[in-house]
């Protein structure tokens, strides 16, 4: 048999063939089978008609607190109506918490009544007496009156950690319980149904009445039948209890406004702004019309859209910003190795035979070496923006003073702006000893303590990094709460050369529009400082790799970053960040390129 021979791909530069031709949408058979291309046709295409809109509004203008009722059963296919349409109701993480007890018996509702009756009596003892017998007027003979109740339970016996999106907000599954509450009550109003919520009782006594196992939590008493009432406006504001606050009273724009006798927090400060809406709607859009399913490269179409979201043009090569210092804190017996290997890892990025240097070469960036503090002199070669005052070792004195901070970072800043002309901006550091700088600096921001922060780095072992958690320990006793500082002062606390310098290549990267491709921890902590001072640089990186330094998570997870890469480097000198800009060039490529479809 005749080997095969393999046939490259011709190129398609305008992601069409030679005759121009382009190919049907791969419609979906389930799910949305739209395209960006008719929702952006017609973005309220998803309406339901002004009559829905109406009919609608009369339900939610006329739901009420049903107090009285008639003894008429219930139809079980209305109950069944009911009950689904609170099933209906959103739920975070899809959970889907509530559970529906649905009671009849008679001597249940009778209990209930009585234990609602009891905390009625004990809540009128605190209010004054005018509000305690507006209290006790108030009618709850609709427990025993109507012929159905629908106790709605929560169960809670998941863990928070468990459930998407209610890690942060641990109560939202309370708060999906409450939206199927309202679901029920507006399916019963449009069909003549009345509805009560009655929450007058011990929550513990209504469970045990139950018998709802621990962990499962009410939400009170649904009373549910024929209305023998039919009230035109909210029965509370008919009995003058209170009254519907004007809508201009609870909206508020922006911030929370300033209190009384105070003011409120300033506003975070940026004269950055982010990618514009239409930016990135468009990004997606533009992938909408190529044959390949959405997201079909995965984490890296995410940052494909990112990178094409900044609006910069076509985006084919980039740099690597390779920053340099030695750090005081190395004498400190932090490190594996002497600080002299700092400059000769920066001596063979200039001849273009360090591993960083390799690595930007077979990404197709350019390269620039910084010296931000390399022991032995300036180096020959490196934009040289060597810090001219006193550098201490974190443990007993500052690492850098604050005029250098400000010298530093704004050289990077002018760095990253000439960088960012070349597409991605790629990070990249050399330091022996920044690895503790790092984890200091990481520590200080997140409030983590020292043994979260350590990691081993390159050839140490158990007692360097025992030393290296004493001396950062030691930096943040020092230095004290500085999680809301400005970033400058936390930089000139525990910072390094390198590190200042990053920052400010950050800083002018974003400012120019480009998209800033970071590395391992000492070449991420720059971003998450960068952050501070300007939020909007966020929608700027892109996190190229997750290092196996102990911090680096922790950063990475702060800035709101997935990493497109996990292989364990610890190489350094942005390697992971030019292998990372590498996938994402391709990336580009491969977007620009694809076929296009038609509808």
């Amino acid at each position: 048999m005749d080997p095969v021979q393999p046939v490259r791909a011709p190129d398609r530069p305008d992601g069409a063939s030679a005759a121009g031709r382009t190919y049907a949408r791969p419609v979906p058979l389930v799910g949305d089978r739209t395209s960006a291309a008719e929702r952006a046709a017609d973005p309220a295409g998803w309406a339901m008609g002004p009559e829905v809109v109406a009919a609608l509004a009369d339900v939610v203008a006329g739901r009420r607190d049903i107090r009285r009722y008639r003894p008429d059963p219930v139809p079980e296919d209305l109950l069944t109506a009911v009950l689904e349409s609170g099933h209906r109701a959103p739920s975070v993480g899809h959970s889907q918490p509530w559970r529906f007890v649905v009671v009849r018996d008679p001597a249940v509702r009778d209990r209930a009544a009585a234990l609602a009756d009891a905390a009625r009596l004990r809540q009128a003892e605190v209010l004054t007496e005018d509000r305690a017998a507006r209290l006790l007027d108030l009618k709850l003979e609709g427990l025993r009156e109507a012929p159905v109740g629908v106790v709605v339970a929560c169960d809670r016996r998941t863990p928070a950690a468990g459930v998407l999106g209610r890690a942060t907000f641990p109560d939202t599954d309370l708060w999906s319980c409450a939206t199927a509450v309202q679901n029920m009550w507006l399916t019963a109003r449009a069909h003549g149904l009345g509805m009560g919520w009655v929450t007058l009782f011990d929550p513990a006594d209504l469970a045990e009445l139950l018998g709802l196992p621990d962990g499962v939590e009410t939400l009170g008493w649904m009373c549910l039948g024929w209305p023998d009432e039919r009230p035109p406006e909210p029965g509370l504001e008919r009995a003058a209890w209170s009254r519907r606050a004007p809508l201009a009273d609870v909206v508020l724009h922006e911030r929370w406004p300033a209190a009384e006798g105070g003011s409120a927090p300033a506003a975070p400060t940026s004269h950055l702004r982010g990618p514009e809406s239409g930016r990135l709607v468009g990004a997606t859009d533009s992938a909408d019309a190529q044959l390949a399913a959405p997201e079909a490269l995965g984490v890296l179409d995410r940052v494909v859209a990112r990178v094409r979201s900044l609006g910069t043009g076509a985006v084919t090569g980039g740099t690597l910003v390779l920053a340099a210092a030695d750090h005081p804190v190395t004498a400190l017996g932090v490190s594996a190795f002497p600080p002299s290997v700092t400059r000769e890892v920066v001596l063979g990025a200039l001849a273009g035979e360090s591993a960083g240097a390799l690595a930007a070469r077979e990404a197709g960036l350019g390269l620039v070496v910084v010296d931000a503090g390399v022991a032995g002199g300036p180096v020959p070669g490196a934009v040289d923006v060597r810090p001219v005052g006193e550098r201490g070792d974190l443990a007993s004195g500052d690492a850098l003073t604050a005029a250098d901070v400000d010298r530093l970072v704004e050289a990077g800043r002018a760095v990253g702006r000439s960088a960012a002309t070349s597409g991605l901006v790629v990070l990249g550091e050399v330091g022996i000893g920044n690895t503790t700088v790092a984890a200091a600096l990481t520590a200080a921001l997140l409030g983590l303590p020292a043994a979260e922060v350590c990691g081993l780095g390159v050839g140490s072992d158990a007692a360097t990094l025992e030393r290296k958690r004493a001396v950062v320990a030691a930096a943040l006793e020092r230095v004290g709460d500085v999680s809301s500082a400005p970033s400058r002062r936390v930089l000139a606390g525990l910072g390094g050369g390198e590190v200042a310098v990053l920052t400010g290549v950050v800083l002018g990267a974003a400012q120019a529009g480009a998209a800033v491709v970071l590395d391992g921890l000492a070449a991420s902590v720059p971003a998450l400082l960068a952050v501070r001072e300007e939020p909007a640089v966020q929608a700027h990186l892109v996190a190229g790799q997750r290092s196996r330094e102990t911090a680096h998570a922790a950063v990475l997870r702060d800035l709101g970053l997935e990493p497109l890469l996990g292989l364990r480097l610890r190489a350094g000198e942005g390697v992971g960040g030019c292998l990372a800009a590498s996938l994402v060039l391709q990336g580009l490529r491969i977007r620009e390129s694809l076929a296009r479809t038609h509808p």
